[in-house]
């Protein structure tokens, strides 16, 4: 067998065609909000996470942005209204990203509308057992390849 028709290279091929082909249906912001897939991706992270705050720093571990692209596209948010920065009351270094009513009211609709693509594109294509064994599997590796990602971490 050809190191190339190793199953290994199969299924890294497959993740990434899947990953590119999911990003580009989920990124057509069919709605017209104007909003770019990492702001949507950051507003859905700070949404599902315990009082829907995160520091600068962790919310660019868990996004794999920098950290001067994190404080980019917050001050974006900001702008826009869907977040605020809260000082660290232990660290004067540290700022907090916020989301805000409105911004909760916008992810709401956000995550509606992409459910939708992902149930489609994706969750969808698979029965409960295959969806679920899929997670797992899913969570093993980022745990692995990206342990700082979990929301508690």
């Amino acid at each position: 067998m050809n190191a190339y028709e190793d199953p290994r290279i199969t299924a890294f091929g497959l993740l990434t065609e899947v990953h590119n082909g999911l990003m580009i249906r989920l990124s057509q912001d069919p709605t017209g909000r104007g909003l770019s897939t990492p702001e949507v991706s950051v507003l859905i992270r700070l949404a599902r996470t315990p009082g829907q705050r995160l520091r600068l720093s962790d919310l660019a571990t868990q996004t794999s942005l920098s950290t001067s692209g994190v404080t980019r596209l917050v001050d974006r948010l900001e702008t826009k209204g869907l977040i605020v920065r809260e000082p660290c009351p232990t660290d004067r270094r540290s700022a907090y990203a916020v989301l805000t009513p409105g911004g909760v009211v916008l992810v709401n609709e956000l995550a509606a509308e992409n459910v939708k693509i992902i149930d489609r594109w994706f969750t969808g294509l698979l029965d409960p057992d295959q969806l679920e064994t899929f997670l797992g599997t899913l969570r093993v590796i980022r745990d692995e390849v990206h342990p700082g990602a979990t929301a508690g971490a």
